[in-house]
């Protein structure tokens, strides 16, 4: 297995890739639940969702958060709750390793996420607009804006 390194820059922002346990597509049925586990966490840590878009298995983001070495605490407490507070008739059926059978966690999200320090301005709108068109690349919506579940279209 990989040896992976995290970067926590101050002043940064991170492009994060978060993906549901074999992935199951519980996240738009469960939207205020996760919407709820975003607000959860920002009343222990402080940081800005740049960006977002949901999909029924995985979300990616942008967040800004105040103390950069806070994001893996931010990603954990929002899975955390989420899983916590799902009903078990949205994972039950799915398969679970041995190892989380016996530690009794739930099989809801995948144990590792994809995280990308954002460089500069250029890298921050390519981030963007991958985020922006993966509605379309998956094809839950036929053109970006049919997709209700992103930040990219709330009233500012």
């Amino acid at each position: 297995m990989a040896n992976y390194k995290r970067i926590f820059l101050n002043g940064y922002s991170y492009f994060i890739t978060i993906v549901t346990h074999q992935r199951n597509p519980v996240l738009i049925d469960n939207i205020d639940l996760l919407r709820k586990s975003f607000l959860i966490s920002k009343k222990k840590y402080n940081y800005n969702i740049d960006e977002i878009v949901i999909l029924p298995d995985h979300f990616h983001m942008i967040i800004s958060p105040e103390v950069a070495s806070e994001y893996p605490k931010i990603i954990r407490a929002v899975k955390y709750h989420f899983s916590k507070h799902l009903e078990s008739k949205f994972y039950a059926h799915l398969t679970q390793s041995s190892s989380r059978w016996r530690r009794g966690s739930k099989a809801v999200w995948q144990k590792r996420y994809y995280e990308h320090t954002i460089r500069d301005e250029k890298d921050f709108r390519e981030k963007c607009q991958y985020m922006y068109n993966n509605p379309v690349k998956h094809d839950y919506a036929e053109c970006a804006e049919d997709w209700h579940y992103s930040s990219f279209f709330r009233k500012k």
